[in-house]
């Protein structure tokens, strides 16, 4: 009799699983994935993780480098925003943006740092999520050269992204769990 129950249970639990999967599939609205949509989508996560990384060190780490030839941490948040401010402005056709002269390397506080990563974000947000998939080809003045305005969106993405991959690396070496990792553990859990 006990051997008819692990049977019977078992098979149940069998049984429900590939159901449940199939009722998972079938709920699952169909999408559409589109280039810009995609690289808006990217852009909006990786300036997410960035800002959420430049919150999470504390600032007496904001000095702290692995090793005597590497940027500190304080650096890598400033290259990341004066380098969004310089991107967003050659694709909105503006000579000079903001922050035009200063420099990575210039002292800065963590809520300085903070606070000109926002202004990046906030300088960049217009121009980059207003691009739609007819705009990613569409060429634009770049200095001397013509460049796809698509370009400016997703090579801000691939720079973040690396940019982020040090900054996680560095929180690591801190002791600190990097924020994409931070929320996929609680996902898990959550499940």
């Amino acid at each position: 009799m006990r051997r008819f129950h692990i049977v019977t249970i078992t098979a149940v639990i069998l049984g429900a699983a590939p159901a449940t999967a199939r009722a998972q599939m079938q709920q699952a609205a169909p999408q559409t994935f589109t280039l810009s949509g995609n690289g808006v989508r990217g852009y909006q996560n990786i300036q997410r993780n960035l800002l959420e990384a430049a919150e999470k060190m504390p600032e007496a780490d904001y000095t702290f480098k692995p090793t005597a030839d590497v940027r500190p941490f304080g650096q890598l948040v400033a290259h990341v925003a004066l380098s969004q401010f310089g991107t967003c402005a050659a694709l909105k056709g503006e000579t000079a943006g903001p922050h035009k002269e200063d420099k990575e390397e210039t002292a800065r506080t963590k809520a300085e740092l903070v606070s000109l990563f926002k202004e990046s974000t906030a300088y960049c947000d217009p121009v980059l999520t207003a691009l739609k998939d007819e705009d990613m080809a569409t060429l634009t003045k770049s200095g001397q050269n013509q460049a796809a305005k698509g370009l400016f969106l997703l090579g801000t993405v691939a720079h973040g992204n690396e940019m982020y991959g040090t900054m996680s690396v560095y929180l690591r070496l801190k002791g600190i769990v990097p924020p994409s990792t931070e929320r996929q553990n609680a996902a898990k859990k959550s499940q």
